[in-house]
């Protein structure tokens, strides 16, 4: 007998080990009993009792009807899942007004860019043959405030999530996915470093914006991004760079990379432009030279809100 023939579990003597199948008893008691125990033990009363068998007219019955309630079980889960007219039509209409809503901030939004470039025209040519410091003044403060637009030399960070979020988005963890604070700490550490404007895909940062998430998704000033998540700011390109990189924004973008695989990317640009905010608020103006009346100096703002 050859070494392989001894190795069979098949032909080795009986030595009390294992069967190679014991794991597999559930799918040998089905292949050798495939009538249950129960249904066999009535068969054989039946039997032992003279009853005859089924007839096979009786047996072609029982499968018309097993077919039948087949049919009708099929048919009635498709009904179920077929969406309803009604629906679709609302879903319709709601896209409709979704696109329809989308064009006109789309419009109001280029008006109220082009009317804010005017009242800056008038603005500089009231002021500016009278009073050139105020006018200085007023445009460092709009820098500042986030209201005009900015243009120069800077950084560019941008983050984006892990590999595994773009190879498999429905089972990636949100730790691999780039959060709310993730940019909020990028955004603070660029201040810290001396940015003198910021902005996160385009969208310009004030002293008032928040930076929040709803779901997965990362909102700015109730504004949906998505990644990558570009983050701008103006100021003296290497000076930023390493300030930041000594700020806990930079051992924070290390340690995503490192722990997370959330990617980052830093890099000096030459010329940037930030567009103004339009989410900045006027409370009250008064004309140069006027006095203030007492209802107005009284009164502050009149919808709830917080001032700058």
């Amino acid at each position: 007998m050859t070494d392989r023939a001894r190795a069979h579990p098949r032909t080795a003597p009986a030595t009390g080990r294992r069967p190679v199948d014991a794991s597999m008893t559930l799918i040998n008691e089905v292949m050798r009993r495939p009538l249950d125990p129960g249904y066999q033990e009535a068969a054989d009363r039946r039997r032992a009792a003279g009853n005859p068998p089924l007839r096979m007219t009786t047996r072609a019955w029982l499968a018309v009807l097993a077919f039948g309630l087949g049919v009708v079980t099929v048919t009635a889960a498709l009904d179920l899942r077929a969406p309803e007219p009604a629906v679709a039509e609302a879903r319709e209409l709601l896209q409709d007004q979704i696109a329809e809503r989308a064009t006109v901030a789309d419009r109001f939004q280029d008006e109220l860019e082009a009317t804010q470039q005017q009242v800056s025209e008038l603005q500089t040519a009231a002021i500016g043959g009278q009073d050139p410091e105020l006018l200085a003044r007023l445009a460092a403060d709009g820098v500042a405030a986030g209201a005009v637009a900015v243009s120069g030399p800077g950084l560019r960070v941008t983050v984006q999530d892990s590999d595994a979020v773009v190879q498999r988005p429905d089972r990636a963890s949100l730790d691999e996915r780039v959060q709310d604070v993730d940019l909020q700490i990028v955004v603070n550490g660029l201040w810290a470093a001396g940015a003198e404007a910021v902005a996160i895909n385009g969208h310009r940062l004030t002293a008032v914006t928040a930076v929040r998430s709803a779901g997965s998704a990362i909102l700015v000033d109730l504004i949906p991004l998505s990644g990558p998540y570009v983050v701008d700011a103006i100021g003296d390109p290497n000076q930023l760079a390493t300030r930041f990189a000594r700020t806990s924004a930079g051992q924070h973008l290390a340690l995503l990379r490192n722990t997370y695989g959330i990617s980052s990317q830093i890099a000096t640009e030459d010329s940037l432009e930030l567009a103004g905010s339009s989410g900045t608020r006027l409370w009250s103006a008064t004309a140069p030279g006027e006095a203030i009346p007492d209802d107005v100096a009284s009164s502050g703002p009149t919808d709830g809100g917080d001032g700058p």
